[in-house]
């Protein structure tokens, strides 16, 4: 039951990038509409904006590595492969490692589809734009989180009531 969980997050990144690219405007500093030409979800909530902005990134997080495509795809395959693979062997239930896998496949799948990944989550916090995002995105940072979380949480020694 739980790859049905997965499908349906994989879907809807798929699907939301779709939407993106179909729907929003397309970044671009010059537009003089709500932040770079988006779709305002809020404005200035406690300092912090949340848009909609159709963009693409050619690289990994933050745009690093953005000149080398095909090598970040390479590296997202190995990846997605190896987690897969490890998942799928010791039939381990951890929630966080299938997001994380989820993730990665999402935006790898991008890449076949259209050569780049499509991005479309805004936030500025206190007038600094924080880098745009998609929602395999979130389910990587989701995933590693609770993952490092949990083994942190699990490495600690516990007290002894007396």
């Amino acid at each position: 039951m739980k790859w049905v969980f997965f499908l349906s997050l994989l879907l809807l990144d798929i699907g939301s990038k779709a939407c993106a690219i179909q729907y929003l405007p397309f970044l671009h500093a010059g537009n003089s509409c709500f932040p770079f030409g988006g779709i305002a979800v809020f404005a200035d909530v406690c300092g912090i904006s949340f848009s909609l902005n159709y963009t693409i990134n050619t690289g990994a997080a933050w745009g690093l590595f953005s000149g080398h495509p095909g090598l970040l795809f390479g590296f997202r395959s190995v990846a997605i492969g190896c987690l897969s693979w490890y998942l799928l062997r010791k039939q381990t239930t951890s929630m966080s490692l299938w997001m994380v896998a989820t993730g990665a496949l999402g935006n790898a799948i991008d890449y076949l589809l259209y050569g780049h990944v499509i991005d479309f989550f805004h936030f500025s916090f206190w007038g600094r734009s924080f880098p745009i995002f998609n929602w395999a995105d979130v389910y990587i940072s989701v995933g590693a989180f609770f993952y490092f979380a949990s083994g942190f949480l699990a490495r600690r020694p516990r007290r002894q009531v007396s």
